[in-house]
């Protein structure tokens, strides 16, 4: 099976125990590169981890 890109709203916000709003919040911040697909949101895997591997860093 081929390997995910994209990560979804919604898996983000299990990824990262955080509301809908929030994940919102992120993408209007730029943290991390994602595109828009009509009305729905699929934000780079690989820039994702990058940023989230940048954050638990700081722990």
């Amino acid at each position: 099976m081929e390997e995910k890109r994209c990560y979804t709203v919604k898996e983000l916000q299990q990824i990262l125990g955080i509301s809908r709003p929030t994940v919102y919040e992120l993408l209007k911040r730029k943290e991390f590169r994602w595109i828009q697909a009509g009305t729905k949101y699929r934000i780079s895997k690989k820039s994702f981890d990058a940023w989230l591997d940048q954050q638990t860093g700081n722990l």
